[in-house]
């Protein structure tokens, strides 16, 4: 089996124990990018260190304490300094565990996307001497771990995840992502790295604390979706349901009319999420449920070594291939 086969096997198959799923994601795919690395994990994850490693343009959302005024009085355009890592970094991992991320299609769910994700990326940062936390969404915020080191935290974050509640059925209510936001601002005191993990199917509002939270922290949005979620297949009568707020309705997909409008609103409704996602001014990188991980961890690699040359929000293709990335 390859690398990319094990990988996907690892996320796709039976549910594993965590520490079984980690001890996989750590042989197939967390050794290869190791290597893939070859020494750049510093300009990956930057602390906030004391020795200088760079001068750029200021871009929106920087802390304007690094401001170099000298530099910037003699080139007429604001400077920000970087330094090296020096001190231990600091990530959280914002995740949205709501009844929407259970939804996915070819035997693979977004919520399983997203542990080999948080998994491979948390141990990562774990086996560099840095320290991860998490706050858990689910029907409203259902517990913070606080940031620790080693891979016991990284253990014990995967089964956080999984500990959904017994009785998780339709509340009638559905996702207010703007809640998770707000309880990051209460959590989050020291400027740290932050991973927001969600399909941003939620309640209006949480552009706004997430543009407040990038003010004061170096976030990434990490958008999980289903390509099912885009086009509706042609499945003839069937009955769907919400899985947040319970509501049922009987639809048609024979009729090619129908699956035309639920595809023109699917569409407006990605390009809105866009436009929210960028006038954040947060990097977004895209996860799909059909995606090879150490592919989507490449464009992971590939968005980081871009953030000091692009402006923020920026997107990268969702497309973006292996040869690409590399």
């Amino acid at each position: 089996m390859s690398d990319h086969a094990a990988a996907a096997a690892a996320q796709g198959a039976a549910p594993q124990t965590p520490d079984r799923l980690l001890q996989r994601l750590e042989w197939t795919v967390l050794r290869r990018l190791d290597g893939l690395l070859q020494g750049d994990y510093r300009s990956l994850f930057r602390g906030a260190g004391l020795d200088l490693a760079e001068l750029r343009e200021y871009q929106f959302g920087d802390d304007v304490r690094h401001i170099d005024w000298n530099v910037t009085a003699r080139l007429q355009i604001p400077h920000v300094r970087q330094y090296t890592e020096d001190r231990e970094l600091t990530a959280w991992f914002l995740l949205d565990l709501s009844g929407s991320i259970d939804f996915g299609s070819a035997g693979r769910s977004k919520l399983a996307l997203a542990e080999g994700f948080v998994a491979v990326v948390a141990r990562l940062l774990t086996r560099h001497g840095n320290r991860v936390g998490a706050i858990f969404y689910r029907q409203g915020i259902a517990g913070v771990l606080p940031p620790g080191a080693g891979r016991n935290q990284v253990l014990q974050l995967l089964q956080r995840m999984r500990q959904a509640p017994a009785e998780a059925q339709p509340t009638g209510q559905g996702t207010d992502l703007a809640e998770l936001l707000r309880a990051a601002e209460s959590w989050i005191s020291r400027r740290s790295m932050v991973f927001v993990l969600s399909d941003f199917i939620s309640a209006p509002g949480w552009p706004l604390h997430l543009g407040r939270l990038a003010r004061r922290h170096e976030v990434m949005a990490l958008r999980l979706y289903d390509l099912l979620e885009m086009v509706l297949p042609d499945a003839g009568l069937l009955t769907v349901q919400d899985a947040e707020t319970g509501e049922q309705l009987f639809i048609d997909t024979s009729d090619p009319a129908f699956r035309a409008r639920y595809e023109a609103l699917a569409q407006a409704s990605e390009a809105e999420l866009r436009q929210a996602l960028a006038a954040s001014g947060v990097d977004t990188l895209e996860l799909a449920t059909d995606d090879d991980l150490m592919t989507a961890l490449l464009r992971f690699v590939a968005l980081r070594k871009q953030r000091q040359r692009l402006p923020a929000g920026r997107r990268l293709p969702a497309s973006l291939g292996l040869a690409q990335a590399a």
